[in-house]
């Protein structure tokens, strides 16, 4: 960092561009990416203090805090209503508490609020954003799976300089029913939760392509939501163990390799 830029104006740089919750390893790789040799723990150490409903926030007790602790190493932008009732010395809640407060838009749940039928995060569209950036990528596409038949194998295949990857691909659940007699209306299980069982099915493909195509590259690749990230966070050690590798989707076809 330059002279005068300190890690807490970076990190409310960092929040400011954030719509939606995001993970401590987010707001790290972002930072590895603009500001590199930052610290990881110094890092985390940071994005606790400057939440508002954490019991005890050290040395930063006295600064104004501008970021909302919703689960173990998940953050979002503290509202102005947090940030005034903080300033009232309105006493700490807990992370349930401040869960329950999130605007909807800023949740799993909420990125996907569209309705039935606009929604960027199915497995079809993820695939497709997949694949156009493997093309952009100087990949050859040599098989994708029809995923509206829910075809069988390996979704994507790959080619490039003798290199091949196989990629098995999954969506977000949609909060809507996308078929059948009650296809429009709000399902009753959380996406979150069923988020949660996607990433488990895609783990034995990939484990599968390891065992059959041990030269190959074996991938798992999901849409860019906080509860997937989460969930490599806590596979992370046995994934690299395995070779297996997680790739994120971003609304707009970027592609992250989580290290």
């Amino acid at each position: 960092m330059s002279k005068g830029e300190t890690v807490w104006e970076r990190l409310r740089e960092y929040a400011a561009t954030q719509s939606a919750s995001f993970t401590s390893q987010e707001a790290i790789s972002w930072f590895a990416r603009h500001y590199p040799g930052s610290n990881d723990q110094t890092l985390r150490t940071h994005m606790r203090n400057a939440s508002w409903n954490v019991g005890d926030r050290s040395w930063a007790s006295a600064r104004e805090p501008f970021l909302t602790r919703v689960d173990r190493g998940v953050f979002r932008r503290a509202t102005d209503d947090e940030v005034a009732a903080w300033k009232a010395g309105r006493p700490d809640v807990s992370a349930k508490e401040a869960t329950a407060m999130e605007p909807p838009d800023s949740t799993e749940a909420g990125r996907a609020h569209e309705g039935p039928g606009v929604e960027w995060h199915t497995e079809e569209h993820t695939q497709s954003l997949l694949v156009a950036w493997l093309k952009s990528e100087g990949w050859t596409i040599v098989r994708t799976a029809n995923t509206a038949t829910r075809e069988h194998g390996v979704d994507v295949i790959a080619e490039r300089d003798g290199e091949r990857v196989g990629i098995e691909v999954k969506g977000f659940p949609s909060r809507f029913y996308v078929a059948g007699p009650k296809k429009g209306l709000v399902k009753p299980t959380s996406p979150v939760e069923q988020a949660k069982k996607w990433f488990s099915h895609a783990l034995v493909p990939a484990m599968r392509l390891r065992t059959r195509e041990p030269e190959a590259r074996s991938v798992m690749c999901f849409p860019d939501f906080p509860v997937y990230r989460r969930l490599y966070e806590d596979t992370a050690s046995s994934l690299r163990a395995a070779t297996i590798e997680v790739w994120f989707v971003s609304e707009v076809g970027d592609v992250t390799i989580a290290s």
